[in-house]
């Protein structure tokens, strides 16, 4: 029998929910595998009144039947992932019994964190709004051809491979001197956690990642590829240059996992009932105002990674059209409800201004000099909605506004969340996946 991997994206600029719903579907898979992305992610899980926070290792972790796979896509930094697993280990998850970790997958050395901090410096105000972990340097030496991969981890000449990234990174450091110094003893201490975390890697299961999930697929094995980021800020789609340096859309599961494109089922596309973005960029629909204040209070819009503020903003169509088109979404899911219950009036970006007319698709450049958004009011619903559990218990305001969503993005929408919690999910259709 061969199955297909289903995929979980994120159709806005990330840190839409997407380690909740994760959490809420792996009882339905066998496996659950990170693509892309590093430890600038930040997947946040809740329940049990507990919260846990993943920035690599995939979100099935707590689930005793689902084998965990990092895929080739993902950028490792040894650090961030031995604190990751000593704090699973802490909550006493049998981290090394489910999780497996493509041996090609990059790895990120503390100087490729050193040369992410000098090129943020040196931008100035054209910041990007990096998350400083070292993840484009080391996709640019993923694609320059100079990275280390975990299989190297293994090798008898890895301390000499090592030596050399890491001179080559110091060398390039000098051209930051204006901006920025790495300080010698800041950089020993990063190389003595980094030492530790390549040991607890070595200590790991280390696999050919892509013969290991195409046979699962031919055993008949049920795949989730889990996401990371959002489809705007992809590296091709997104609003460059203030993007991620992966392929975050359902593309990169084929590059990222080693599957071919035939191969993927349900696309499953994940999105807050309002916006938010963090860092530097475009962002039409933002609110500069009491009511983004609001959204932030209540949503609690604090990044998980790096704790900045998110920039909060109503529904945009034209961008959520867009990022449907490109992943192909087959299924939407709608994050957060709850936070919209303080409005009277909900309020959606329908199409966007221009010198050239209106435009419904997303223009190549969306400064705010350059476009402006129309928006379509709805009737809030003013409900608490974190103790429902069915839909027929959900307000009619929220059902139309939910209806009027599936209508414009021709897409139907099968889960709404209603709380952080995993019990506070509520499937208004037969489950497709």
């Amino acid at each position: 029998m061969n199955n297909k991997v289903d995929i979980l994206l994120g159709l806005q600029w990330g840190d839409e929910g997407k380690g909740k719903l994760v959490d809420v579907l792996t009882p339905r898979y066998d496996i659950i595998a990170r693509f892309q992305g590093g430890p600038n992610a930040g997947h946040t899980l809740e329940f049990e009144g507990t919260k846990h926070v993943l920035h690599t290792i995939p979100s099935g972790i707590f689930h005793s039947h689902v084998t965990n796979l990092v895929g080739n896509g993902v950028v490792i930094d040894p650090v961030v992932f031995a604190r990751e697993i000593d704090a699973l280990v802490a909550k006493q998850v049998p981290v090394r019994d489910r999780l497996l970790i493509s041996r090609k997958a990059h790895v990120i050395v503390p100087t490729h964190r050193l040369l992410d901090r000098a090129s943020e410096a040196s931008k100035g105000e054209g910041k990007i709004g990096s998350t400083l972990k070292g993840i484009g340097p080391s996709y640019m030496d993923k694609t320059g051809r100079n990275g280390l991969r975990v299989g190297d981890l293994l090798s008898a000449d890895f301390n000499q491979r090592y030596e050399a990234l890491k001179q080559k990174h110091l060398h390039l450091l000098k051209g930051f001197e204006e901006h920025y110094t790495a300080d010698a003893l800041e950089l020993q201490t990063m190389e003595e956690e980094f030492i530790r975390g390549v040991q607890v890697i070595r200590e790991l299961t280390i696999v050919d990642s892509e013969h290991f999930i195409n046979k699962a697929l031919k055993e008949g094995k049920h795949i989730l590829a889990e996401g990371a980021q959002g489809s705007m800020l992809d590296i091709d789609f997104g609003t460059y240059p203030f993007v991620t340096s992966s392929n975050t859309v359902a593309a990169g599961a084929c590059t990222g996992l080693g599957i071919a494109p035939n191969r993927i089922g349900e696309v499953i596309g994940i999105f807050k009932a309002y916006t938010t973005r963090v860092g530097g960029g475009p962002f039409p629909t933002e609110l500069n105002d009491e009511t983004g204040e609001a959204m932030r209070k209540v949503g609690n819009e604090y990044g998980s990674t790096t704790g900045r503020a998110r920039r909060c903003g109503w529904v945009d169509l034209p961008a959520m059209r867009y990022a449907c088109m490109i992943n192909g979404v087959t299924q939407l899911i709608m994050m957060k409800a709850d936070v919209l219950s303080q409005f009277d009036t909900i309020r959606v970006c329908t199409h966007y201004k221009t010198a050239a007319g209106n435009t419904e698709d997303l223009p190549f450049d969306i400064s705010p000099s350059l476009i402006e958004p129309v928006y379509k009011d709805l009737k809030g619903w003013g409900a608490d909605l974190t103790a429902m559990r069915e839909e027929s218990s959900l307000p009619s305001e929220l059902s139309d506004y939910i209806t009027y969503l599936e209508e414009q993005l021709e897409t139907p929408i099968t889960v709404v969340s209603v709380g952080p919690d995993r019990t506070q999910t509520i499937e208004r259709k037969p489950a497709i996946v």
